[in-house]
């Protein structure tokens, strides 16, 4: 029985060396970002849209929201394979006073035309949508 415990534990050790050998050789995947621009953010709300800042990309940083220079940032972001993004910063109101971001989803991203959603969860427990598009 300890013959066959140290074979498999060989057999162990051989295919997680095989496997972890494959995944070095695997090609790093490029980071994914949205359209360089000032993606304008509001919420409809009371029967109206209300403007929450603007938030300005460039590359894999963006810096805002805000409504007026001088704009906070820069700060990464990534965009996942699932469309969605990761801020490794502040959003402003969206990242204040109990709020916080539930889920960004990219919902257009082409050079002419680029939009995201933030779903935002208020301090009261509450949701409440923003849509962003790239003016």
């Amino acid at each position: 029985m300890t013959t066959s415990r140290s074979a498999n534990f060989a057999c162990t050790l051989l295919l997680a060396a095989t496997v972890s050998g494959q995944a070095r050789a695997e090609p790093v995947q490029l980071q994914r970002t949205m359209a360089d621009g000032v993606y304008h953010c509001e919420v409809y709300a009371l029967g109206m849209f209300i403007h929450l800042g603007d938030i300005i990309i460039k590359g894999p940083t963006y810096r805002g929201p805000a409504w007026f220079e001088p704009f906070a940032g820069p700060y990464r972001y990534e965009v996942t394979p699932f469309d969605e993004i990761n801020w490794f910063g502040p959003l402003g109101g969206f990242t204040s006073g109990g709020n916080s971001v539930d889920l960004t989803q990219v919902t257009v991203n082409t050079e002419e035309k680029a939009s995201f959603d933030i779903i935002m969860r208020e301090a009261s427990g509450s949701f409440s949508a923003t849509t962003c598009e790239k003016r």
